[in-house]
């Protein structure tokens, strides 16, 4: 029994642009993308079916659909791995040749060089997508997320600035002495002044029980490992108490880069924009207009004014 289409429609919709003259292509491969990366995890047809479908429209769509494309991808736990590699998003096993893509586009059959990786690397990050990676990083386990953090670092989205080194410094001084006196409210007041973070954003990261947003956080001010460690085994003494996890955020915030931390920074911030953006509603030229118009006319009342000079009429109808 053969399984539904992970996108119906798809060949009779490229059918279409073919003959009408409009190239949906680069529209078709975003669709199919949020569609796949929308469920965690997809069976082997599922699998199969994007594969076959996206390495079609890969080669076949411009610069920029491929770059947005690829930085949906890149922190997607379950990419597939051929996609992956045509993505430049990792490289090939030894011995298996490279994707060969169109010949007319010389640039495609090698993998990007750096410069291109460094082009890639200042596109904006949409409010949505800011939205998607920081849902899917808190709703993801230990495991996920270091695979997550992992692919920041290659991802093709535009980190945050460095917090300034005066400020870092400052703020490191704090949130030690908060950690030592186990004052959450007082570390993630600091922490979120000093990264730019939104209350709700620095009080998550405080109280997350994987450690994982705190390590980023740390990273992102340039903590001292010494400093960091001493920072988990003070600030929850419940979970400072594990030597097992302490030495496990130990070693990720070892091998975590810099790159990493800042890209999820810039992810934490724009969730800010995307909330104002869902507050804000446009207002039309005419709203005044109908809003006048729904209201209810109000009928004349025959009470004069407060001031107003009677008027008296006579039995012959004029007035006096």
């Amino acid at each position: 029994m053969t399984s539904a289409p992970l996108f119906p429609g798809f060949d009779g919709l490229m059918t279409l642009s073919r003959r009408e003259g409009v190239d949906i292509r680069p529209t078709l491969l975003r669709v199919l993308t949020d569609l796949y990366v929308q469920a965690s995890a997809h069976s082997a047809d599922e699998e199969r079916q994007f594969v076959e479908l996206a390495s079609r429209l890969i080669d076949q769509v411009d610069d920029a659909t491929r770059a947005a494309v690829r930085s949906r991808l890149a922190v997607y736990p379950a990419t597939p791995a051929e996609i992956s590699i045509k993505l430049g998003l990792r490289r090939s096993p030894p011995g298996q040749d490279e994707p060969v893509a169109v010949a007319t586009e010389p640039w495609r059959q090698r993998m990007p060089s750096e410069a291109q990786l460094r082009m890639a690397s200042n596109l904006p990050m949409r409010p949505n997508d800011a939205v998607e990676i920081t849902g899917t990083f808190f709703a993801a386990g230990c495991s996920e997320r270091a695979l997550m953090l992992q692919q920041l670092a290659e991802a093709p989205l535009k980190a945050s600035a460095r917090i300034p080194a005066a400020r870092a410094a400052r703020a490191i001084e704090t949130l030690e002495m908060a950690a030592f006196a186990e004052d959450t409210g007082s570390f993630a007041l600091e922490l979120g002044e000093a990264l730019i973070l939104p209350a709700r954003i620095a009080e998550q990261i405080v109280h997350d029980p994987g450690g994982e947003p705190l390590a980023c956080a740390a990273r992102a001010l340039e903590m001292p490992g010494a400093a960091f460690q001493r920072v988990l085994m003070f600030l929850n003494p419940e979970l400072g108490c594990s030597v097992h996890h302490v030495y496990r955020l130990s070693r990720l915030y070892d091998r975590l880069s810099e790159r990493s931390a800042l890209v999820m920074l810039s992810a934490w911030r724009g969730t800010t924009m995307s909330v104002t953006r869902a507050k804000h509603r446009s207002a039309l030229y005419d709203d005044e207009r109908n809003r006048a118009r729904a209201a209810t006319p109000q009928g004349h009342s025959g009470v004069q004014p407060a001031g107003a000079p009677a008027i008296r009429t006579g039995t012959d109808g004029l007035k006096r």
